[in-house]
């Protein structure tokens, strides 16, 4: 599934092995010159191979630590120069982090709210004003649901989710009327390596199942997009739940 309406350029997966970003790709590639973004960059031959068999024009690849905010803007700088206005950047690295270990260990806390959060404001910040002074480009961002309403079980994770979520609305507001287009995805459960072992909750999705609706959203056009829908009506009733019993709920 590709859309032309954004004009030529590459599309950049930040997050270059995240199961759910190269979904995303596969769906982008036809016809596209794609870039994936990641640590050990030199160590993405099967995700290139992936990316290139759904039909990529050319597929690159470039070292990326999200951790590192500094090296942020010269990258995308640099993917500018090389290949052209990034016309689809997808923000598609995160991690879950140990929630009990958080909350006894303040670095671990920490370096969870950096990754899920600070690194996505400062790659975010660069992205959209290369876009605004390109006067185009497209930026998927992956939140959650765990965000919309932040539970015990996870308050670590899901306070960096909330955070990212507020971000994404300011940031979407900022950038209407500049042809740059944001999406924000927020994804129930996804079944895959970052929850291997866990236990699936109710309305679990699969990389591919989220990647579909997000490509589905971006030819759209759409603002945000839930992934299943049916959990935007599930959490409107569950922001009513009393404090009493919301802490009680599972992850």
């Amino acid at each position: 599934m590709d859309d032309t309406s954004a004009g030529g350029g590459p599309v950049v997966i930040f997050g270059g092995r995240s199961e759910i970003g190269i979904e995303l790709a596969t769906r982008l590639a036809p016809g596209a010159t794609v870039v994936l973004a990641a640590r050990r960059a030199d160590d993405l031959d099967a995700e290139v191979a992936k990316v290139r068999a759904a039909g990529a024009a050319a597929v690159h690849t470039r070292e990326f630590d999200a951790d590192l905010l500094d090296s942020h803007g010269a990258l995308v700088e640099s993917l500018s120069a090389e290949f052209g206005p990034i016309k689809t950047a997808v923000l598609a690295f995160g991690i879950l982090g140990d929630q009990a270990r958080a909350e006894r260990d303040p670095l671990h806390a920490a370096a969870i709210v950096h990754t899920d959060f600070v690194a996505q404001v400062s790659l975010l910040t660069a992205l959209a004003a290369a876009m605004r002074d390109a006067g185009r480009g497209r930026i998927v961002v992956f939140s959650s649901v765990a965000g919309v309403r932040v539970r015990r079980a996870n308050y670590v994770y899901g306070s960096a989710k909330a955070g990212l979520d507020g971000f994404c609305s300011g940031l979407g507001d900022a950038l209407h009327g500049t042809g740059v287009h944001l999406l924000v995805v927020r994804p129930g459960f996804v079944i895959g390596r970052m929850t291997e072992g866990m236990t699936p909750a109710p309305f679990s999705s699969t990389p591919p199942q989220v990647a579909a609706a997000a490509a589905r959203a971006l030819v759209r056009g759409r603002r945000t997009v839930w992934v299943p829908w049916i959990l935007r009506p599930v959490f409107a009733v569950m922001k009513l739940l009393p404090q009493s019993i919301w802490r009680r709920m599972p992850r």
